[in-house]
């Protein structure tokens, strides 16, 4: 174990007990034409972190940690969306309806894919999630505790909604979290800033922060040691 440059102090990342969480990096937040555009956001802010996260995701594949991904994306029914979900977003274009990649959040469309530069490789684990958590109405917790890891790395989008809640779910669970400050973005810069300052305020009252060239740095040691994980295997 190693302690890596990070705010608001070294964080120590063990290469043998982390994993990477990778948060709705899907076309329906990245692309022209998907729900995140449908608001009226500027979706380029999120494609700019795409390089560094795809950095990251090798750097723990080369080490031969955990890569998880996770999905926001609803069944067809939209039994698992509740009204006071969709009924925010822009009129005529929310969760369920018709756009140019599909039915909007909806699992199996197209829209709700991992854009193809970060698509995970056969058998790492996707988790599709009805929340913004990705605990809630999900099996990542049971999936967690078959790996027996005791730190968590985040990257994904967006800083201050579904990464945020993640993170402070897993603190609440115990884990020691960090998240990967350049491969993860919000449609407002300040958000992202201020959700950063709020995670590591207070010695660290949620986790720590630190730049993906770090992280990669301080899983160097680890490169061959353990198998990623299957999802045969989970």
């Amino acid at each position: 174990m190693s302690p890596i440059p990070a705010r608001p102090f070294a964080f120590p990342l063990d290469p043998s007990q982390v994993a990477l969480i990778v948060i709705d990096m899907q076309r329906d937040f990245l692309e022209p034409g998907g729900f995140g555009a449908s608001l009226g956001n500027d979706v380029s802010l999120l494609q700019a972190i795409v390089p560094a996260t795809a950095r990251l995701i090798a750097g723990f594949r080369a080490a031969g940690r955990p890569v998880i991904h996770t999905r926001e994306c609803h069944r067809a029914d939209l039994s698992d969306c509740p009204p006071a979900k969709r009924s925010r977003g822009a009129p005529g274009l929310r969760i369920g309806d018709t756009g140019p990649m599909g039915r909007i959040l909806i699992a199996g469309e197209p829209g709700a894919e991992i854009v193809s530069e970060l698509a995970p490789l056969e058998g790492e684990l996707v988790i599709d999630k009805p929340g913004k958590g990705a605990f809630y109405a999900t099996d990542l917790a049971d999936h967690l505790a078959r790996l027996d890891v005791t730190q968590l790395v985040f990257a994904g989008v967006t800083t201050e909604v579904c990464v945020q809640t993640t993170m402070r779910e897993a603190n609440d669970r115990g884990y020691e979290c960090l998240i990967a400050e350049d491969a993860t973005e919000s449609y407002f810069p300040d958000f992202k800033r201020a959700t950063i300052e709020m995670i590591t305020a207070q010695g660290a009252i949620v986790g720590c922060a630190a730049p993906v060239g770090a992280i990669v740095a301080g899983l160097g040691g680890a490169a061959g040691t353990n198998a990623p994980l299957l999802a045969a295997e989970a």
